[in-house]
């Protein structure tokens, strides 16, 4: 679909990965992020194989924001995710980390989580947005945006190419970044490839806010955070969202 050119409210666009607020389930997932240290461990002195210790227990409990999730700085989120070897895929400890990624988005809520996020580096993916969260946001927004629900989605692997050169602006948030929001510029068209959680390949084309989600997550897997990618004068506190952008930064929505 294509996307109109109709200005949006920041705060309604910032909604992309930081689904509107709900109450936590307080277990979340402490032990997530003490899995990934364990995981960087295991990958330093690499003769223990390559999944040895991934999800085990005993390492120092997580930070206490967005619960489950690293933060940026942590060397996970800034350097290239490994491919997962399509035999492994079925394994318990893989299917583990696609279970916890699932959970954590879930209870966060937010819309899309790369493993990185949860200190497993490696690549794989999984994106949801339900009407529940598209209900939030005023209707115009949701035009803009172009904005439709779709089931959950797991992506192993996933290989992204973008399909058009239209692009759009729009506020993006993180899970990693808590608390901050950035105007990026992401293609309106992309497609993906990869195996889905039961090692079949899939593919598929996707527009608006879901390619926006797909490339946010994808970037995650190359070590790459939204930050990196965004127009800097744009770049606020949640608290602000609803300023106006900076004198000279081009307006949210379709170029």
């Amino acid at each position: 679909m294509v996307a109109l050119l109709r200005p949006v409210s920041a705060a309604a666009a910032a909604t992309l990965f930081l689904a509107p607020a709900g109450p936590l389930t307080g277990s979340a997932v402490s032990a997530s992020a003490a899995s990934g240290r364990q995981w960087r461990s295991v990958r330093t002195n690499a003769g223990g194989g390559w999944l040895s210790g991934l999800l085990g227990g005993g390492a120092p409990a997580a930070m206490t924001v967005t619960p489950g999730t690293v933060k940026a700085g942590d060397p996970v989120l800034h350097e290239p995710a490994q491919e997962v070897a399509p035999g492994d895929v079925p394994s318990e400890k893989i299917q583990g980390v696609i279970d916890r990624m699932i959970d954590i988005m879930r209870k966060t809520p937010g819309v899309g989580l790369a493993a990185p996020q949860i200190g497993v580096p490696l690549r794989i993916i999984v994106l949801e947005d339900t009407q529940e969260y598209i209900s939030y946001a005023p209707k115009k927004d949701i035009e803009a945006q172009d904005r439709r629900p779709f089931d959950l989605l797991v992506i192993i692997n996933p290989k992204l190419k973008n399909t058009s050169k239209r692009t759009a602006l729009f506020f993006e948030g993180c899970l990693s970044v808590d608390g901050y929001r950035a105007v990026v510029e992401r293609h309106l068209d992309v497609e993906v490839s990869g195996l889905d959680r039961n090692g079949s390949p899939i593919k598929l084309q996707a527009s608006g806010w879901q390619a926006r989600i797909l490339q946010h997550e994808c970037d995650h897997l190359e070590g790459t955070l939204y930050v990196d990618k965004m127009i800097p004068r744009t770049f606020r506190i949640v608290d602000n969202l609803d300023l106006p952008l900076p004198i000279g930064c081009p307006p949210l929505g379709a170029r």
